[in-house]
C-alpha cells in the first residue's frame, strides 16, 4: 500500500496470489511488477515528449549518444553498439533512418579508411539539443513527486539492483 493507504494495481495482484497461493513468497513479484509498470508509464511519457520533437526514443538514443560523446560528435558503429542495448542489425537500421532524415552522416574514418564513423549533421545537432532540453524538463516533471532524499535513495537502490545484471 502507498503512504496514503491506497492500494495500487500491483497490491491487488499480490493480494490475489496470496489468497490463491499462500505458500508462495510473492514479495519480489511486487518489486518487479512495480518496476515493469513504472517503466511502461515512463516510456509512454518520454516517447510523447520526444515525438513532439519529431523523434522516436530509439532515434533520440542514437543522437543523444553522439551528442554526449563530445565534439566532433562522431562514433564508430561499434562504439554506438557498446553504448546502447541493441543488436547490430537494429543499430544499422537506426543509422540508415537517421541518415535518410538528415540527422547523421557516414564519414570515412580518418584513422582507418576501411571503416566509417557516424557523425551528427548540423541538423542532427540542432535537433538533439532541442530534444534533450525538453527531455530533461520532462524527467524533472516525472520525478517531481520524490524528494531529493527519495531520489538519492531510489538511485542508490536501483544502482545496487542493476549491478547484478551489468
Amino acid at each position: 500500500m502507498s503512504e496514503d493507504g491506497k492500494m495500487d494495481h500491483v497490491d491487488k495482484i499480490l493480494a490475489q496470489w496470496r489468497r490463491e497461493r499462500p505458500d508462495l513468497d510473492v514479495e519480489p513479484m511486487g518489486i518487479l511488477g512495480r518496476l515493469k509498470r513504472l517503466s511502461t508509464h515512463l516510456s509512454r511519457e518520454v516517447e510523447a515528449v520526444l515525438m513532439k520533437q519529431g523523434l522516436s526514443s530509439s532515434a533520440f538514443d542514437v543522437l543523444a549518444t553522439l551528442r554526449r560523446a563530445g565534439a566532433p560528435h562522431r562514433l564508430s558503429p561499434g562504439e554506438l553498439l557498446e553504448m546502447t542495448m541493441v543488436s547490430s542489425g537494429t543499430m544499422t537500421n537506426r543509422i540508415d533512418q537517421l541518415e535518410k532524415a538528415g540527422y547523421v552522416e557516414r564519414i570515412l574514418n580518418p584513422e582507418d579508411r576501411r571503416s566509417v564513423l557516424i557523425a551528427l549533421t548540423e541538423k542532427g545537432l540542432a535537433t538533439v539539443e532541442t530534444a534533450v532540453d525538453a527531455h530533461v524538463v520532462n524527467q524533472h516533471r516525472l520525478s517531481k513527486n520524490l524528494s531529493a532524499a527519495d531520489k538519492a535513495e531510489l538511485d542508490r537502490l536501483l544502482r545496487k539492483f542493476l549491478a547484478d545484471f551489468e
